[in-house]
């Protein structure tokens, strides 16, 4: 081929890259840190968020109290400046903590009475318009340099009552102390924060791994059962509750695999002891015919041989076949309702020629609807008979009889007058390969797999197949078809 026609070679594919996937204690020792954090934090946010307003709740009505008692100190003593010098110089520093400051101005704004070291560090001009008389006052926050804040308040209140001169009471509350106090607050509860989480991170590293213990016991318990200890089981008594149910779930699913696979493994012998003797027939009949010159009627009876053992291994493997894709667990049926008598009268026809060579009566009676696959009804219904007639001596018969159990429910049953089924081969019958040692009637031996065959077709229509036999007096076997 032409280079020049070549396509060009496809760049290689990056892949992908695997997306990381978090263990179970990592993301519970997230879960359970984050839930703790958010729980610190929220009553961090708490307790914070109280205390400053506790504080401000009991600043506002400590300065307002103080309003209310220069107002009624200028109103029923005013000549008494002492008392109010008393109050303006001494009462105001006596607390460190709820340190204040008051100053006393006239209608013109002149100062008549103030705190020591108030001029300087705040001048009239700072506070807000005074409240009126009768008014409460509204305070505001200033920072002042160095670092220093204060709530500043203004309040007018009449000098010697009714008719006397209006005074402007002036009160500055250091509050300083209070945003030293929060700030420290904050900081501690930041620590708690961190070392709870700090704590919480090790604690929940902790309780995930004692808690996932048990799960990884089971792990371990799991990573001994292999195909040749399939007998061993997890044992749910011993774990939590929560993981009770899945050792059980476990140990369901270990059973089913045991029985499949002791049912594999018996089916790949018996396959392998089914195909081994047609091969060994075909091959000694062959080796036989090339030991010498044989006439050609020989020959002619050895193909004619040779096609009866082709034939068993067709219809061998055809039911292997079937029984393969019945199995299925996606295996579905395209059911349609049908005439159930139609369908094996037109079995009975195909089974005529083989029932009169058996000198073999067969009938059919009643009537009845299937809702199904009409073509595995009629291989179902043509195994049996088959099997029937294989198992009948001559003059016998065979008897296929439909009773309606409802509108949607079939149940048929085929009867015949054969020797009938030892007991200990009833439970046997519907395995794979499985054949009765002896045929009373001298049949040659099928394949083994018609009754399993039937008994897949009835799971496949969600149905049953029961068998009921008296050695000596027949068998009969009943088929129940549900809606």
């Amino acid at each position: 081929m032409s280079l020049k026609n070549a396509e060009p070679p496809t760049p290689p594919v990056a892949p992908r890259r695997a997306r990381q996937v978090w263990s179970i204690t990592r993301r519970l020792t997230l879960l359970y840190v984050t839930s703790t954090a958010a729980l610190l934090l929220l009553a961090g946010g708490f307790l914070y968020w109280s205390l400053d307003r506790n504080l401000k709740t009991a600043r506002k009505e400590r300065l307002a109290s103080k309003i209310e008692v220069m107002r009624l100190l200028l109103r029923d003593q005013p000549e008494k400046t002492d008392i109010l010098a008393n109050e303006v110089e001494h009462e105001a520093s006596a607390s460190p903590v709820f340190k204040y400051y008051i100053r006393i101005l006239d209608e013109r704004g002149r100062v008549l009475l103030e705190s020591s070291g108030m001029k300087d560090l705040l001048p009239p001009s700072l506070f807000p318009a005074p409240a009126g008389v009768a008014e409460p006052p509204n305070g505001v926050e200033r920072k002042l340099p160095p670092r220093r804040s204060f709530v500043l308040l203004s309040a007018q209140a009449l000098a010697g009552g009714a008719g006397g001169a209006t005074r402007t009471v002036q009160i500055a509350h250091d509050i300083s102390v209070r945003i030293s106090l929060l700030a420290d607050y904050r900081r501690q509860l930041l620590l708690v924060l961190g070392l709870g989480l700090v704590f919480a991170g090790g604690t929940s590293v902790w309780v995930a791994r004692e808690g996932m213990r048990p799960l990884a016991e089971i792990a371990k318990v799991a990573e001994h059962i292999t195909a040749s200890r399939l007998d061993e089981r997890i044992s749910g008594s011993r774990w939590p509750a929560e993981l009770a149910g899945l050792a059980a779930v476990l140990d369901a699913m270990l059973h089913r695999l045991e029985e499949a696979f002791t049912r594999l493994s018996q089916f790949s012998d018996d396959l392998a002891h089914e195909l081994r003797t047609p091969i060994n027939n075909l091959r000694g009949e062959a080796e036989v015919a090339l030991t010498r010159s044989r006439a050609p009627e020989d020959y002619q009876q050895l193909l004619a041989s040779s096609l009866e053992e082709y034939d068993r291994l067709s219809r061998m493997i055809d039911g292997l076949l079937f029984l393969a894709r019945a199995d299925n667990p996606k295996a579905a049926l395209e059911r349609v309702r049908f005439d159930a008598r139609k369908e094996i009268e037109a079995v009975i026809e195909f089974y005529e020629a083989l029932a009169g060579e058996r000198e073999v009566e067969m009938a059919c009676e009643g009537q009845g609807w299937v809702k199904g696959d009409p073509a595995l009804f009629r291989r179902a219904i043509g195994n049996l008979l088959a099997n029937a007639l294989h198992h009948t001596p001559a003059r016998g018969s065979v008897c296929i009889a439909l009773h309606p159990l409802d509108d949607q429910t079939l149940e048929l049953s085929i009867r015949d007058t054969g020797a009938g089924i030892a007991p200990e081969h009833l439970s046997k019958i519907f395995d794979r390969f499985y054949r009765i040692p002896r045929s009373p009637s001298g049949s040659p031996a099928g394949t083994g797999l018609g009754l399993a065959i039937v008994r897949s077709i009835m799971r496949l229509h969600a149905g049953d197949i029961r068998v009921h036999s008296v050695l000596g007096q027949g068998a009969t076997f009943t088929l129940v078809f549900p809606s």
